[in-house]
């Protein structure tokens, strides 16, 4: 089972001898890192090794490490590339341990090499708790950690694998290499440029503009020059705006007047990159130093945004990025852009010396801050689904925006902050949401609509890390920066904090008292209001917990219709959680287990899998009611395995409980405890969106 895995988007070539290698440690060893320069194609090599895999290496996951800065949300984003939603006080790497546990597991840690002693001290942590989990790094240098395999990823063969890759990527570029003399043409260059494969694609790339005996003698000159031991850098490659740069830096990543002391293959890299730049025009160079602000993936709108200026209008803009892409120093997955590790490098440098650095980060966190203004502004109406998928397309931005922003401008940095809080704890990213907020608040002071919306945003984290006394303190900050500023907004807020602590604790009277209050004491507010639709939730919840059913499903009902006319799911999804409900209290389970799927189909639209697992338990009591064990039990596994993820002890607000018990025990007893154990265990195990799929179908897996 694989989950997160990058597809790969070119052919891939050769390299027969390293993947057995690469096989039979990932059979024999627990630890396996693949070594080798830049662009030698250590990622493509554990890429394809995995596409490859035999049946039986477990759930496959692959974590991105190149667009963290620090160190200092590394097992958080492991967390998240193992799709962990953790709902605990826990520290990630607790987390990470207790989820992967005895489960077999093979995780891909991609591009280490700038988190070196962190990476060896997480992988240590998880293979000494986790006894089925084998690890797979890539990184430029070895870990260092205790049984390390290490395995050195090489140039392809000049004259077979290299000359074969070259001639793909012309061949795809429409120069396909027919001739005798350009097919020795192409192996001189091969050998030149080391059978480097990044050097080798954009060189090939180059064949769209210039011919292969152009693309071989610029190639010659810039190797010679390189080669040359007395020599810097040369300052030959121009600059984005034509010249190079002050100390003569030029076709290599390293800095101005630094000596070349490198092996020949970064030489042959650094020759590529430098070459595919000089080929640029000018504009074309600017956009690429530009575009290294974004810290992974981006969009055509969003680079429109941030890099445009000067010389780059908008439509001089799109037409550089196409030709980025045409070059091949821009990537293009799923519609989405990318600069490989070694040309942002490049770009980097180009752009730290135009003096732009701070300017573009400036702008990317001002963009950044204004989608998440509209993300929040937006959030109650029909835009809602495609703001949660945006803001977690985001992610990395947005991480990367508060990082410049606390330093630069924490009170920003706190608005950002409290924007996206409510998206990322909806999306699993608790973590992140309480470390930002913290650092913003701790860095700010004063009163204003910012703080009163972070300390909310930061009482929801802890109340969901199941810390409840620590959130009603909050909503009591909350509420006290509310009043000050005749915040009616944030003082519905607070309401709404104090009593999901309270539903959460058991007391469902006191949640509809403070919720009650919250509504009648400021009035009503404009329509559609964030803080009274929090309130009005946490109303519905206390009356069925208060055993007020009638009640709680006309108003249930009355707030349905309401979101289904603006288009709105999360608040939607749990009048539909309530109505289920309900109408199991009812001894109703045919629309309960309706209710159920509408649920569990908004949840599916936003990304929330707690509220996936709570939509699972009822669905599954339903099932039970209805007759039908084996749905029921395949509902009981995939609850089970999303309440593993996002690491609830409680599984809901204590009401559930009993109809948990009652459901299980129904759809034992028509099984018999070897047919269930088998069902539920399948479903626990298995990946977790097809789980859920046997679970919300109209036909179930058949039993085995």
């Amino acid at each position: 089972m694989q989950q997160n895995i990058p597809e790969e988007t070119t052919s891939f070539v050769g390299r027969a001898a390293e993947l057995a290698r690469l096989a039979e440690a990932l059979r024999e060893q627990r630890l396996v890192t693949l070594v080798g320069g830049s662009g030698v194609g250590k990622s493509r090599l554990a890429l394809h090794a995995l596409s490859t895999a035999q049946p039986g290496v477990g759930s496959i996951y692959w974590a991105d490490l190149w667009p963290l800065r620090s160190d200092e949300l590394l097992a958080a984003t492991v967390a998240d590339a193992l799709g962990l939603s953790d709902h605990t006080p826990r520290i990630p790497l607790d987390a990470l341990c207790g989820w992967v546990a005895d489960r077999a597991v093979l995780l891909v840690l991609d591009s280490c090499e700038h988190l070196v002693p962190s990476c060896r001290h997480l992988v240590g942590e998880l293979l000494t708790a986790c006894p089925r989990l084998t690890v797979l790094t890539t990184s430029r240098e070895p870990l260092g950690a205790i049984r390390e395999t290490v395995l050195p990823v090489p140039p392809l063969t000049p004259g077979t694998e290299a000359l074969a890759l070259f001639q793909q990527r012309a061949e795809a570029v429409g120069r396909p290499l027919r001739e005798v003399p350009e097919q020795r043409l192409a192996a001189e260059l091969c050998a030149r440029l080391d059978g480097v494969p990044l050097a080798l694609e954009l060189a090939a790339a180059q064949l769209r503009h210039h011919t292969l005996a152009e693309t071989s003698d610029r190639i010659r000159s810039g190797l010679d020059l390189l080669d040359d031991p007395g020599r810097s850098d040369p300052g030959g490659p121009s600059g984005p705006t034509g010249s190079g740069p002050p100390g003569g830096a030029a076709a290599g990543l390293s800095g101005p007047g630094e000596e070349l002391r490198r092996p020949a293959r970064h030489s042959a890299v650094r020759t590529a990159v430098g070459w595919s730049h000089e080929l640029c025009r000018p504009t074309e160079r600017l956009l690429w130093a530009r575009l290294t602000v974004f810290p992974a993936g981006f969009d055509g709108g969003l680079a429109e945004q941030v890099c445009s200026g000067g010389p780059l209008t908008s439509g001089e803009l799109r037409s550089c990025l196409a030709g980025l892409v045409n070059k091949s120093v821009v990537t293009v997955e799923g519609g989405r852009y990318r600069l490989l590790d070694s040309i942002r490098e490049y770009g980097r440098m180009w752009l730290r010396e135009l003096g732009e650095t701070e300017q573009l980060a400036t702008r990317h966190a001002a963009a950044v801050v204004e989608l998440s203004r509209q993300a929040r502004t937006e959030w109650p109406g029909a835009r809602q689904q495609g703001w949660y998928e945006r803001i977690e397309e985001l992610y990395h931005d947005v991480r990367e925006a508060l990082r410049f922003l606390l330093a630069s401008d924490p009170a920003a940095a706190l608005e950002l902050a409290g924007n996206v809080a409510f998206f990322w704890v909806c999306c699993g990213h608790l973590y992140e949401t309480h470390h930002y907020l913290e650092l913003a608040l701790a860095c700010t002071e004063g009163s204003s609509e910012a703080r009163t919306r972070g300390l909310w945003s930061l009482g929801l984290a802890r109340v969901l890390h199941g810390d409840h006394e620590s959130g009603r303190a909050l909503a009591e900050l909350t509420r006290r920066e509310a009043g000050l500023a005749r915040n009616e907004e944030g003082l519905r807020g607070a309401a709404y904090l104090e009593a999901l602590a309270a539903l959460l604790a058991g007391r469902p009277l006191a949640a509809l008292a403070t919720a009650d209050a919250a509504l009648r004491d400021t009035g009503r507010a404009p329509e559609p209001a964030f803080g009274s639709t929090l309130c009005r939730l946490a109303r519905l919840f206390a009356l069925t917990g208060a055993g007020r059913l009638k009640e709680a499903r006309r108003e249930a009902e009355a707030l349905r219709r309401e979101c289904v006319r603006l288009g709105e799911y999360w608040t939607r999804s749990y009048t539909d959680y309530q109505l289920a409900l309900i109408a199991l209290f009812e001894d109703r389970p045919g629309p309960a287990g309706a209710h159920a799927r509408d649920m569990l189909d908004a949840k599916r639209r936003i990304g929330d899998r707690f509220g996936i697992a709570l939509g699972l338990e009822l669905l599954a009591a339903a099932q039970a009611r209805e007759g039908e064990p084996e749905r029921a039990a395949l509902a009981y596994g995939a609850a089970a395995q999303h309440w593993e993820i996002v690491g609830h002890p409680q599984r809901g607000t204590p009401e559930v409980a009993p109809l948990r018990d009652e459901g299980q025990a129904a759809a034992r007893a028509q099984l018999g405890d070897t047919a269930y154990q088998a069902l539920f265990h399948r479903a626990l195990h298995a990946d977790r969106d097809q789980a859920l799929g046997w679970a919300t179908r109209p036909d179930p897996e058949p039993r085995r």
